[in-house]
């Protein structure tokens, strides 16, 4: 037996470990009128040009998971026709406790006022919140758009290291939503002409319990993966994570309740500052993900375009080989146009430490023959005109 062949019959083997899609089902999604594809467990390739559907394909996967998606869309602009039928994404999830049928999808308004919803179903039964995804699937991504993470403002790089935590804790996801829903109340209370000092309370106790608790998490993951990226084999970078901000700094100086406590002082006594201001100067909202390329000792900022995208995929390898001595696998990793600024040597380590890992990653490009090298240890598709066929 050939050293491909035997990797695929490991690979195969394995899938039972893993954490996989089966099935995906799209119905009435994007610039999809009804698409259906079937994998084995494989990393999943999917080529074809520009505006073709690839990543409509990826954004639809990461609807499998708690938020808005890769491209964080309004419900309304999920569907194929404005006023059409309703979009749905399904999707026979392997998981290994065994087979999960989840979906997701949206509800029309009502007749009596009720907005466009989301619904999420767990085999077949309608779940309470997102949070039953979190539960069963994790995602992580990165797509050409991230290609700015560095260089731009520091909520991206929240939202993108919060999205790593929540395959570490599931609960996570839900803190953050109370936290961010009781920041805006409080912001909207505040416009008030006499704000209600007991509602306010109510709000900054919210905030810091929340609050701390989402530090905490994110202070967890980051020291974790800092440890693991400062050790990255092959030829991505190594690279130094920290978290940068006042509240971060206060879980070095005591216990987290003393943290809250001082969170929740803070907040009281800059009431008048953050009514004129908006919002609240101070809280896990202002905090920003801090990385260095260590081989250049260079801020991630100031590193090149290719650099740039070989800390990140250095930091979601970290993070999957983590995720696996946690939980046995990894999450789906969705990898839109990856390949475009790596050299051929990174390239072929990408392929080689994907099919290590055993997870399933979903990888998309123009050129088949970039990812030549993953040969029968991948499941080829081409994508064309809302159609989706084995290549």
């Amino acid at each position: 037996m050939d050293s491909t062949s035997l990797a695929l019959d490991m690979a195969l083997e394995d899938r039972d470990k893993a954490l996989w899609i089966g099935r995906l089902t799209l119905t009435q999604f994007r610039s999809y009128d009804r698409a259906s594809l079937s994998s084995d467990g494989r990393p999943v390739v999917l080529t074809g040009p520009n505006g073709a559907g690839k990543t409509n394909l990826l954004e639809a996967i990461s609807l499998l998971a708690p938020g808005r998606g890769l491209r964080r869309a309004k419900l309304a602009d999920l569907s194929r026709r404005e006023g059409g039928a309703p979009w749905a994404v399904a999707a026979r999830l392997m998981t290994p406790e065994g087979a999960r049928d989840i979906g997701t999808g949206a509800e029309p308004a009502g007749q009596n006022g009720e907005r466009e919803r989301r619904v999420v179903k767990i085999d077949g039964a309608v779940a309470r919140s997102q949070r039953a995804l979190a539960e069963i699937s994790s995602v992580v991504w990165l797509t050409p758009q991230m290609d700015g993470l560095f260089r731009e403002g520091s909520a991206g790089r929240r939202r993108f290291l919060d999205r790593l935590v929540y395959a570490f804790d599931p609960a996570h996801a839900e803190r953050v939503k109370s936290y961010e829903h009781a920041l805006r109340e409080r912001a909207r209370v505040l416009k008030f002409e006499r704000p209600d000092d007991s509602w306010l309370g109510s709000l900054e106790e919210a905030m810091a319990n929340h609050g701390i608790a989402v530090v905490a998490a994110r202070r967890a993951l980051v020291a974790r993966l800092a440890a693991a990226c400062g050790e990255t084999p092959g030829p991505f970078p190594r690279a130094a994570l920290s978290l940068v901000g006042a509240v971060d700094g206060w879980l070095d100086e005591g216990l987290a309740l003393a943290a809250e406590d001082r969170l929740r002082e803070a907040l009281a006594t800059g009431r008048r500052e953050d009514a004129l201001g908006g919002g609240a100067a101070v809280g896990p909202h202002r905090s920003d993900l801090a990385v260095r390329h260590l081989d250049n000792d260079l801020p991630a900022e100031l590193c090149s375009t290719g650099q740039q995208k070989a800390l990140l995929l250095s930091i979601v390898l970290a993070h999957a080989r983590l995720l696996t001595l946690d939980r046995g696998h990894t999450a789906l990793l969705l990898l839109d146009e990856v390949v475009a600024h790596l050299d051929s040597e990174r390239r072929a380590a990408l392929f080689e430490a994907l099919v290590a890992l055993g997870t399933q990653s979903w990888l998309t490009g123009t050129d088949r023959g970039s990812f030549a090298e993953l040969g029968q240890r991948a499941q080829f598709f081409q994508v064309c005109d809302g159609q989706v066929t084995p290549a």
